[in-house]
């Protein structure tokens, strides 16, 4: 392709598509990749696939607000099933988050604490979990 084209394609590229850039786990890339290649789409495909129905999903979640009626047993019993969602979902990046300290900091007082916290959260999603 010439450099005129080059441009025209990346220009037209910029006008129509926002790129995302994320990080992640070697080993996670790897498989994402070679899962790719054995369905025979392209990685970009799925992860805009998984963006697109995942925006659709949490659209229509509705925000948790103060006002929110918890009049009767089974919207309270909703609205702890949410929070025991997003508990887990926190629990989830702290135990990532304390997974990839480096071996040289365990022994810090930091590390030490993401411990305690993941042992709290472990006994607070317990605890939400026996509420009904």
């Amino acid at each position: 392709m010439g450099n005129a084209a080059s441009r025209a394609k990346t220009k037209w590229n910029a006008s129509r598509y926002k790129q995302v850039k994320v990080s992640v786990d070697p080993g996670i890339a790897s498989a994402f990749k070679a899962a790719c290649e054995a369905a025979n789409v392209s990685m970009a495909g799925e992860l805009s696939r998984f963006m697109a129905e995942y925006s659709t999903v949490a659209k229509k979640r509705k925000p948790v607000n103060e006002a929110a009626d918890l009049s009767t047993r089974q919207k309270r019993r909703k609205s702890i099933d949410e929070m025991i969602s997003t508990m887990a979902r926190l629990r989830d990046a702290e135990s990532s988050s304390h997974d990839n300290v480096p071996e040289n900091l365990r022994g810090t007082e930091s590390y030490e604490a993401t411990e305690e916290s993941l042992s709290v959260m472990d006994e607070v999603l317990g605890l939400l979990e026996t509420i009904y």
